[in-house]
This record gives structure tokens, C-alpha cells and sequence, in this order.
């Protein structure tokens, strides 16, 4: 299995993601502050990473700026994004979640992804 990069500007909240992501066995996680980190983080390694776990609203870029770029670059457009916010919003999970439910959404991404 690959590695899951973990995007939030909390450090917080990149803490908490990853020990939930501990307890649906995912341990091999790198972080990011913002999406611009992110970004050329993926670039410089995207066959390293097999899932994007990304908070919405980020200074520097947001998250849906982030999953565009994403989007738009061949080498990394296939990786499973899940998209967690504060606030409901479409096509993403609000926090605080559960394992169960990050395990469902990571899910979505995936099979998302595969028929792409």
C-alpha cells in the first residue's frame, strides 16, 4: 500500500485525521500545511501515493483549488481524494467523523477514481 497524504493547515487536525486513519490500518502518512504544499509534494513522488485526505477551506490554497490541480495533472488525476470541511458540503465529509465513516468515504474515492 501506498502513502496517504494528509492536507490541513491545523496541525491539530492533521494529528487527529492520521490516528483515525491508524485505526482503519492506514500508518503510512505524510502531511501538508496547505495545498500548495500538497501539490508539490504529489508531483514530486505521485506514484508513491495511493490517497489524498484533504481539509476544504486553507490558506495559500484551498482545497477544492488543490483537487483541481490534482484533477488537471495526468500523473496524479487517479488518486483517491476524500474532501473533509467543517461545514457540509457536497462530495465531502464533515468533521468531526468517525473511522467508519472515513473508511466509507475513502471507499467512495477509491472506486471513484478506478473508473476514471
Amino acid at each position: 500500500m501506498g502513502k496517504t497524504l494528509v492536507v490541513d493547515d491545523f496541525s491539530t487536525m492533521r494529528k487527529i485525521v492520521k490516528n483515525v486513519l491508524k485505526q482503519i490500518d492506514i500508518t503510512n502518512v505524510v502531511e501538508a500545511e496547505n495545498g500548495k504544499m500538497a501539490l508539490d509534494i504529489l508531483k514530486n513522488d505521485p506514484a508513491d501515493f495511493d490517497l489524498v485526505v484533504s481539509d476544504w477551506i486553507m490558506p495559500e490554497m484551498t482545497g477544492i483549488d488543490f483537487l483541481k490541480a490534482c484533477k488537471e495533472n495526468d500523473a496524479i488525476r487517479k488518486i483517491p481524494f476524500v474532501m473533509v470541511t467543517a461545514e457540509a458540503q457536497k462530495d465531502s465529509i464533515v468533521k468531526p467523523f468517525t473511522p467508519d465513516k472515513l473508511q466509507e468515504a475513502i471507499q467512495k474515492a477509491r472506486t471513484k477514481a478506478q473508473r476514471q
